[in-house]
């Protein structure tokens, strides 16, 4: 980085990129956004090139890029001579992920939405949402067990 680009400190990179420092130091830890500049105190001095870096990183992590697909379409997005067939491979990928997350979301949704129908919701502590998380057979009704087993014959 051109030490004359570099004025603009931690903070000022972060709200100009929409990354918290926390994140924009995290970043950098990850070899994401190269080392910068520092003052003689050791404050870092970033410029607009990194930023920018800082803008592309949070929209991916925005689409839920994981940090290895943000660090190879990082290297993609540096690389000129870069085949697009890869960053479409990337997202491609991503997306079947997404696909997947959904699905398995999906079927969550559907087993708490049984769940929840099963659940009387009243004062008795019969609950089959917790019987189901305790990993617990769900309990008979004592009335209707009883008139299986010819109980009150």
């Amino acid at each position: 980085m051109n030490t004359e680009d570099a004025r603009l400190t931690i903070g000022e990179a972060a709200a100009r990129s929409g990354v918290s420092a926390k994140m924009l130091r995290h970043y950098e830890s990850l070899g994401l956004l190269p080392r910068v500049a520092r003052t003689e105190a050791g404050y870092r001095l970033y410029g607009e090139r990194e930023v920018h870096t800082l803008r592309f990183i949070r929209r991916a992590r925005d689409l839920g890029f994981s940090i290895a697909e943000i660090t190879e379409l990082l290297k993609l997005w540096q690389n000129r001579r870069r085949a697009s067939s890869e960053v479409k491979r990337i997202a491609r990928a991503h997306i079947a992920d997404l696909d997947r997350r959904l699905a398995e979301m999906q079927a969550m949704k559907q087993t708490l939405e049984q769940l929840v129908s099963c659940c009387h919701g009243d004062e008795r502590p019969d609950c089959p949402i917790l019987e189901q998380l305790s990993g617990e057979a769900p309990k008979e009704n004592p009335a209707k067990a009883g008139l299986r087993s010819g109980a009150g014959d």
